[in-house]
């Protein structure tokens, strides 16, 4: 079969919820892909993040293998033998003392969500029912029904409703209008520290530690969504890290699971995490065997390789090479590591440069009709990553 025949497959049986590129990949290695036909691109979205390690790593894959022989799925109806071992490993991996594993990002989100609501009723005794969280405009959190409450994003709004009430919503990168939004019903606030769908929004130096201490001065538990920006991706182990600003609750997921397998968690101290009781929470698949050993290789892979510093120094390099591309059209380059997006003038169709970099073996993804993000894998060489600015370049330079 050719790429337009598994196209049409899709197409013909699939609901029509995506408007992906017209490519279809068939293997992968490292930050590299290949279509049916055999040609080969540089897989510059990772998918969204998920591939922090890139495709296929040798040591994850390793895990994985010795794993399937052993046992794969017990249900939290029973202990297994590699669930309190990833969780040991996550809680070092991140500072914690106890983490919460699920499958999806918008899982561990809505877990979140609900440990702030809970505290809130039983630690804050804000009555149940009154509970407020605060979060911020041009968000993504998830697609769940409770996470596109918080969005204003009329696609992820339509004929959905009705919505979950509760949520406070404010512009980001404004700490003032977070403490300005508080009440005595305040129990949450949720913030990513990098917007990623919303086109890479980098908040100006200090945000993230400001409403940290607005948080902790009004008793308010301060929620960070590092599910894209996570593990190492912006150039530390987690965002917050760029400054002070350590939250209560963190969501993790995407290259938590290595790009083998979904495998998400939240991670908080006892005073938080403790709120759970058997029977208020929980998952079948949460925690299984196989998301543990894969979650250990994959932790174990961003120490080894030490990709944060990586992702830190590319990300530099990223940055200064395409700002320099002359192209008229082109009006901002930003990012933090290896998280960067490329901003068009207003009104510019940013789809059709992707179409141009497909072309020529570079693979990435617009959002908001005139941005596109450049995430590659953090285990990219500067070689590799210079040759696909290379390709950035000479796209960028035949934009009319």
């Amino acid at each position: 079969m050719k790429s337009q025949d598994y196209i049409a497959l899709d197409n013909t049986y699939g609901a029509h919820n995506y408007h992906p590129l017209p490519v279809v990949i068939s293997q992968a290695k490292g930050c590299k892909v290949k279509d049916p036909e055999g040609k080969e691109y540089f897989d510059f979205l990772s998918a969204y993040s998920a591939v922090n390690q890139g495709h296929l790593h040798p040591h994850i894959v390793n895990a994985v293998k010795e794993q399937l022989e052993r046992v794969t799925l017990t249900s939290r109806a029973f202990h297994n033998d590699k669930m309190g071992l990833f969780l040991k490993k996550l809680c070092d991996f991140t500072g914690y003392e106890a983490a919460l594993p699920m499958n999806t990002g918008a899982e561990a989100v809505e877990t979140a969500l609900k440990a702030a609501r809970r505290w809130g009723a039983e630690v804050k005794k804000v009555p149940n029912g009154k509970q407020q969280i605060i979060c911020a405009e041009g968000n993504f959190h998830g697609r769940t029904i409770a996470v596109i409450s918080m969005s204003v994003d009329p696609e992820s709004l339509v004929n959905y409703g009705p919505y979950v009430p509760g949520f406070v919503k404010v512009p980001y990168a404004d700490a003032s209008a977070i403490e300005n939004a508080i009440t005595p019903e305040t129990v949450a606030v949720i913030i990513e520290p990098i917007q990623g769908e919303a086109g890479v929004v980098v908040p100006p130096a200090g945000y993230l530690e400001q409403v940290r201490k607005i948080c902790t001065k009004h008793n308010v538990l301060f929620i960070i969504d590092e599910i894209q920006t996570g593990f190492c991706r912006t150039g530390k182990r987690f965002a917050w890290q760029h400054e002070n600003a350590r939250p209560d609750i963190m969501c993790l997921g995407k290259a938590l699971g290595g790009g083998i397998m979904p495998i998400s968690a939240i991670v908080a101290d006892h005073k938080v995490m403790d709120v759970f009781t058997p029977g208020t929470h929980g998952s079948t698949f949460g925690g299984n065997p196989l998301a543990g050993a894969v979650g250990i290789a994959a932790m174990e892979v961003l120490e080894n390789e030490k990709l944060e510093e990586q992702a830190e120094r590319l990300g530099q390099l990223f940055r200064k090479e395409v700002s320099a591309i002359p192209c008229p059209k082109m009006k901002l380059v930003r990012g933090k590591g290896l998280l960067n997006a490329v901003v068009f003038e207003e009104g510019f169709e940013a789809w059709d440069v992707c179409m141009a970099l497909k072309n020529a073996g570079l693979l990435a993804k617009q959002t908001h009709g005139n941005i596109i993000r450049f995430a590659p894998p953090l285990v990219i060489t500067e070689k590799e990553l210079m040759e696909a600015i290379a390709i950035i370049k000479k796209v960028f330079m035949n934009i009319r």
